[in-house]
C-alpha cells in the first residue's frame, strides 16, 4: 500500500508492507530531504563512496519497492525500512537527523495505531484536508469517493484483475468516459505531477468521477 508522508511540508514516497507489517521509505527522497542536495543520485552516489561499509551493505539495506515516480506511473525503486533509513542517516551530517528520526517513529506509531483501530485513519484524513483548507462539503464528497473507489478496487480484485498497469489501464478508461481524457492529460490539464488528481478535483469534478465508478462497479 503506497502513500505520501510528510516531513516538514517535504513529501516522502512510502510503502506498506501488509505482510512484514512495516513501512518502507524512498531512499531518494529522505537522502534529499536531510542533505538538501540539488543533485540527490550524486550525493548519494558520493555518500557511499565516503563509507565502505555502508556501500558493502546497500544492497541488503534497500530493497526494490514499486512507487510512483515524477512521471506519474508506478516503477520499482530504492527503498528501505526504518532500520535502513537510520543507517542511511548516520552517513548524512545534517541538523535535520533527530527530527526525521523522530517523524520515523511517529509514522510507525500511527500506522500501528490505526491497524489497531482503523476509524483513526479516517479521522487523521478529515483532520489533514481541514489542515489544508478544504470546505466541509467537499472533505464529506471526497471520503465517499474514497469508499467509492474501494468498492470499485475490491470487484477488480475479485475478477483477477491485477494491481499496477491493469488497474491503471481501467482508471483510464473510466475517467475518459466522464471527462474526455485519461488520467495523465486531466493532471496535465491541472498541471499537476506528483499530486493526487483527486484531491484537486472540485466538489462537481468528484461528484462524476464517483458515479463513472460506481456505475463500473454494478457493471463489473
Amino acid at each position: 500500500m503506497d502513500n505520501i508522508k510528510k516531513f516538514e511540508n517535504q513529501p516522502i514516497r512510502t510503502a506498506w508492507d501488509e505482510e512484514k507489517e512495516e513501512w518502507y521509505f524512498s531512499v531518494s527522497d529522505a537522502v534529499e530531504v536531510l542533505s538538501e542536495s540539488k543533485d540527490v543520485k550524486q550525493y548519494i552516489k558520493k555518500m557511499r563512496s565516503r563509507d565502505p561499509e555502508l556501500n558493502s551493505k546497500w544492497g541488503t539495506i534497500c530493497t526494490p519497492v514499486r512507487m510512483m515516480t515524477a512521471d506519474g506511473k508506478y516503477r520499482k525503486i530504492n527503498a528501505a525500512d526504518t532500520k535502513g533509513i537510520l543507517r542511511i542517516i548516520q552517513s548524512i551530517p545534517s541538523k535535520k537527523a533527530e527530527p526525521f528520526k523522530m517523524w520515523l517513529a511517529q509514522v510507525g506509531s500511527e500506522r500501528i495505531e490505526e491497524i489497531i483501530d482503523p476509524e483513526l485513519t479516517i479521522e487523521r484524513a478529515l483532520e489533514t484536508y481541514a489542515n489544508k483548507g478544504y470546505p466541509a462539503d467537499w472533505i464529506n464528497q471526497r471520503l465517499q469517493t474514497i469508499r467509492a473507489r474501494k468498492e470499485l478496487t475490491d470487484q477488480w480484485q475479485a475478477h483477477g484483475v491485477e494491481k499496477g498497469k491493469e488497474y491503471a489501464i481501467l482508471t483510464d478508461e473510466v475517467t475518459r468516459a466522464w471527462s474526455g481524457m485519461t488520467t495523465r492529460q486531466y493532471k496535465n490539464l491541472k498541471g499537476l505531477k506528483k499530486e493526487n488528481l483527486r484531491d484537486n478535483m472540485s466538489t462537481l469534478e468528484l461528484a462524476l468521477n464517483m458515479l463513472a465508478e460506481a456505475t463500473t462497479t454494478e457493471l463489473t
